[in-house]
């Protein structure tokens, strides 16, 4: 389950899916044991993803960063983090997939999905949601159940309803999600840090620079910076950094990439450079850091 690929498996929505519902850009259903799909620990996905567990015991390993299964609890996934999960053969909870023009269809503002606080977060660290009260606990697991239940209707409002009970569940979860960003999570200026970080996400293939990112959010490489630094101490040229090391690290310790492949996967012309950036920013070299994390 743990075996290294030559390349970080990216899986779409359609690869957890049946058959019946391939086609479609989400899925609820009971999260258990059971459910298998033919998947390689660890990979990521390129859809959305809250896994609601009620009981069981395991971790959760998120982009490095590995969280411990204390239910009730709810865990959240934005597209292109790598994760693996390990848990008890008692686990048992609900989990909701979506794309994110699923949720967005007939929505005017396109920033909703930015403005939750678990999706996309400023400080790169995905906590889960630890449920306290069982009034939350118990409207949770209605909302899942509901959802479930609506996909067995042949209604036409039924999309719309689905929609609707996602809704519910994002909103119910922000309004119980103890953010640890300490910072004011309104107003454009937030806005623009989130968008930010979500092109970061989208583009760390890329290799943009920051003049790149500041004209695809229409504002000045100065200000860019300016609020970025602002909302989270860091310069956004720090930000794109911080994300390229990171990505340079899930290639290193979940593929057998070489470190010319890596550098070529993530746009680096020059393979020199490439190693001195990494060993600059991580205190490793490639190499280095692919050797102590297979001890």
């Amino acid at each position: 389950m743990n075996s290294k690929t030559e390349q970080l498996p990216v899986y779409s929505l359609h690869n957890f899916s049946s058959d019946e519902r391939k086609s479609q850009q989400f899925q609820v259903e009971v999260f258990d044991a059971k459910r298998h799909f033919s998947v390689k620990y660890p990979h990521r996905h390129d859809f959305f993803e809250v896994l609601y567990l009620m009981k069981g015991s395991g971790f959760h390993v998120i982009d490095g960063n590995k969280y411990e299964i204390r239910p009730p609890c709810v865990f959240f996934m934005s597209p292109g983090q790598a994760h693996k999960i390990e848990f008890s053969k008692d686990v048992g909870g609900y989990i909701f997939i979506f794309t994110a023009d699923f949720y967005l269809a007939n929505r005017s503002n396109q920033n909703s999905l930015i403005e939750f606080p678990f999706f996309y977060n400023l400080k790169q660290d995905n906590p889960p949601l630890q449920l306290e009260r069982k009034e939350d606990m118990h409207f949770l697991e209605e909302l899942f159940r509901r959802s479930i239940s609506e996909l067995r209707t042949n209604d036409t409002n039924q999309l719309d309803m689905l929609r609707s009970l996602l809704d519910l569940i994002l909103t119910t979860c922000t309004s119980r999600y103890k953010t640890i960003e300490n910072l004011e999570t309104t107003g454009k200026g937030y806005l623009l840090v989130k968008r930010f970080y979500h092109l970061v996400e989208e583009n760390t293939h890329n290799n943009l620079s920051l003049k790149e990112y500041a004209a695809r959010l229409a504002v000045t490489p100065n200000h860019l910076t300016q609020t970025v630094k602002l909302y989270t101490g860091k310069t956004s040229g720090q930000i794109i950094k911080a994300k390229q090391v990171l990505e340079i690290k899930r290639l290193l310790v979940h593929t057998n990439l070489s470190v010319a492949e890596i550098a070529h996967q993530l746009h680096f012309d020059d393979q020199s450079y490439f190693t001195k950036f990494f060993k600059r920013e991580a205190g490793f070299s490639p190499l280095q850091y692919r050797a102590e994390t297979a001890r």
